[in-house]
């Protein structure tokens, strides 16, 4: 239960940065399990992530077998995306790199 307030303590410092738009924890699956988007943007990102997660570790494992993928950073036009994939759940920052929050 203590961990769990943590969690939460966590996501809200986190979705109160400047220029956080959104804040997604999934699990490894692919299915967010908390998330501070709606639930159609939420299913999007983490299914399009995951698949980024899965390709980013083939190409670094054909580089080296003895490394991982720690964290992934992709930054577009609009947005900055990052990415914590652990063990049992992924974490997702969607982030305005200018700090103001657009709508979606």
């Amino acid at each position: 239960m203590a961990s769990m307030l943590v969690v939460e303590e966590t996501l809200k410092q986190i979705q109160t940065s400047d220029g956080v738009i959104g804040v997604i924890v999934a699990n490894f699956d692919g299915i967010p399990i908390k998330s501070t988007l709606d639930n159609f943007t939420s299913v999007q990102y983490c299914g399009l992530v995951q698949q980024l997660i899965d390709k980013s570790k083939i190409a670094i494992k054909k580089n080296d077998p003895s490394d991982d993928l720690m964290f992934l950073r992709l930054r577009t036009k609009k947005h900055e995306i990052l990415i914590v994939p652990e063990k049992q759940y992924v974490m997702i920052i969607v982030h305005n790199p200018t700090g103001s929050r657009p709508p979606l």
